[in-house]
């Protein structure tokens, strides 16, 4: 469909790719991957016609149409949503107009027979396929039907488009180009201001879209769901793998294992051929062999060692400090934006220790509970923290919070305080500033480097309680997973909003689902959630549709009854696997305290311990900790009971 011959392109002399080639099929299914900077929007953008390069051809035949959307883009429009919407459809009343010309032609034409009454014939059925395609006399309805699979109410269809933001806009370009249907989908970082759900059907629509589909991505679930062909961007040439993300990356590390087991081959065969020629270079009866393995030096290409990436932050949270058992509670809090009910009414409590996940769509009311805790918003009803809680709190647009005119060094120096004073320039150096970079001032920072300068920021006041607003926006896999791994390590307690699943799989243990303005609870991780809800949804429509139990339908009442039982052992089993660790953990300490205890009753036989301070802090600890078990245990042990 699409052939790229030996593309090269330079900037300032240097090699962004160079002489790569590879072709785009029919309903192929690609992830175009590598570093950052490495070139897979300028890629995308030679292929759309909208960058030339140095050298070589993208050659497509004339049919071919492409969809492309950008990473950002300024829209402006003040039509309605479905008026903007409506404008992807001014090649189905070009083709209508051809249509009738064609129609008004055969029906003045006797030549029934010529060549040039069978084009025209030919060329209508072309036309009328193509009509058929972009929706028929459907086209509203199947308008209608992207918006709302991408998140639009119905009564955001009559909604000015001046009334959204950049993400929402963005969205309403993307139904757009997924409703002109072209031949070829060119998506640079597609999920960048989606929630889960629609993420989700973004993913279903790709699946079976009939054309081919090449995008940008930083999320690896969403790759992982589409591509069946993954591309990557690597040291100016390309590699082509048929599979998918995870198995690329594996097969990546496979081929550069072997790349440095050739290039360690080739270096012990050099080495060999220069002590030939070392030690025969003054032997007459040796000349020609010298000169010949001289030359074949000269000859030799050397193996390339493709760089691994590793250029990402590094850092761990400092410890949580202590505090109480009840790290915060709402009672009857809710917000209202006008006559807009974001929330009613939520009453929550969680405690120290726990990892949540704030998830649903966009305009919930997520971001504003999680400002709302952080203090940052007035709201009605009460926001209590416990004791000794401190907040770190990092908003959606917490980039935007940064003052421009500061330097990244001055950003952090000018609040650190004591003995982070002097760990400033270590802590910018653990998130990739370094050398000159420190000095850049910050408006002239890219999104990702700003949003690694908030991170490191967060890390100057040691917290108990973090707040996370998208954290993931603009950052790469590889600091994606540091990230990760840092905040699974963190002791304190978590609240984030994200809507990256396989950035939240393993990092939380709860979560809640927003419907505004109410808030649902799910035990469990992400997919955890994903399964409970497909469940609850099967059920409610069950409910909906009134089933009888003898109907045809009694299959998938069985089959819902089967998957919602499972959902339900499942989740005992887990809460008795809780159960039995905390009553483990029990039953080591006590029988340490009663070890304690011993010495405690004949004091005169341990006289070092008895003067210890510290021995009877650890005392004091341990008996404090064996409470807070056993209130533990208690909560799960009547959860368990529940079922």
């Amino acid at each position: 469909m699409i052939s790229i011959q030996n593309l090269s392109i330079h900037y300032t002399g240097k090699d962004l790719f160079s002489d790569i080639s590879f072709m785009i099929r029919e309903k192929d299914r690609i992830g175009l991957v590598g570093k950052n900077g490495a070139g897979k929007t300028t890629l995308i953008r030679l292929i759309c016609g909208l960058e030339q390069p140095t050298k070589g051809d993208v050659v497509m035949s004339d049919d071919v149409s492409i969809g492309y959307l950008p990473q950002e883009k300024k829209i402006y429009s003040s039509m309605t949503v479905m008026e903007e919407v409506m404008t992807a459809f001014d090649e189905y009343h070009v083709i209508e107009k051809k249509l009738f010309d064609i129609q008004q032609d055969i029906i003045s034409r006797t030549d029934y027979e010529s060549q040039s009454y069978q084009k025209q014939i030919e060329k209508m059925s072309s036309l009328n396929e193509r009509l058929a395609l972009l929706g028929g006399h459907s086209i509203e309805g199947e308008a209608e039907r992207i918006l709302v699979g991408l998140g639009f109410e119905h009564d955001d269809m009559t909604r000015s488009m001046t009334e959204f933001s950049n993400g929402w806009q963005m969205r309403v370009e993307l139904a757009k180009i997924l409703l002109k249907k072209p031949k070829l989908l060119l998506l640079d970082e597609p999920t960048n201001h989606l929630d889960i759900e629609s993420i989700q059907w973004l993913e279903s629509f790709l699946k079976s879209y009939y054309g081919a589909v090449l995008m940008v991505s930083h999320d690896r679930a969403f790759l992982d769901h589409i591509t069946i062909r993954t591309i990557e961007i690597s040291g100016a040439k390309i590699y082509d793998y048929k599979c998918s993300y995870s198995e690329f990356v594996e097969r990546r590390e496979e081929r550069i294992d072997l790349q440095k087991a050739a290039l360690d081959n080739q270096m012990k065969e050099i080495k060999n051929i220069e002590a030939f020629i070392e030690r025969f270079r003054y032997k007459a009866t040796k000349a020609k062999q010298v000169q010949s393995r001289v030359k074949y030096l000269e000859r030799m290409d050397m193996v390339q060692v493709d760089d691994r990436d590793k250029s990402a932050i590094h850092f761990r949270f400092p410890p949580a400090p202590h505090s109480g058992k009840i790290t915060l509670e709402l009672q009857h809090v809710s917000k209202r934006y006008g006559e807009k009910q974001v929330l009613d009414d939520i009453n929550l409590i969680v405690t120290r220790g726990e990892k949540i996940a704030f998830v649903g769509r966009n305009g919930e009311g997520k971001s504003t509970l999680s400002k709302i805790i952080a203090g940052v918003l007035d709201h009605d009803g009460e926001v209590k923290l416990g004791h000794l809680v401190s907040i770190g709190y990092y908003s959606q647009n917490q980039h935007e919070m940064l003052d421009p005119e500061k330097t990244v060094f001055e950003t952090l120096d000018d609040v650190a305080k004591g003995d982070m004073r002097v760990k400033v320039k270590s802590l910018l150096g653990a998130f990739l500033f370094s050398g000159e970079d420190i000095d850049k001032k910050v408006k002239v920072l890219s999104g990702g480097e700003k949003a690694r300068l908030s991170l490191a920021k967060m890390l100057l006041f040691p917290t108990n309680l973090l707040i996370l607003d998208e954290p993931t926006n603009h950052l790469d896999m590889l600091s994606k997973d540091i990230l990760k791994s840092a905040l699974i390590q963190y002791d304190g307690t978590l609240i984030v909003v994200s809507h990256d699943r396989d950035f939240l799989q393993g990092l939380t243990n709860k979560v809640y689902e927003f419907k505004k303005p109410h808030i649902k609870q799910y035990i469990g991780d992400v997919y955890d959630f994903m399964e409970a809800k497909k469940i609850s949804e099967l059920e409610e429509l069950n409910k909906r549709n009134n089933i009888p139990k003898q109907s045809p339908q009694s299959i998938s009442q069985n089959r819902i009854d089967y998957e919602a039982n499972k959902q339900i052992n499942k989740e005992k089993k887990r809460l008795g696997r809780e159960v039995k660790k905390i009553e483990e953990e029990i039953e080591s300490i006590e029988k340490e305290l009663a070890e304690m205890e011993m010495v405690l009753l004949n004091p005169h036989s341990h006289p070092d311990i008895i003067t210890d301070d510290k021995w009877y802090l650890r005392y004091s600890q341990k008996k404090e900790f064996l409470q807070e078990l056993i209130d533990k245990w208690s909560e799960k042990q009547e959860e368990f009971e529940k079922f």
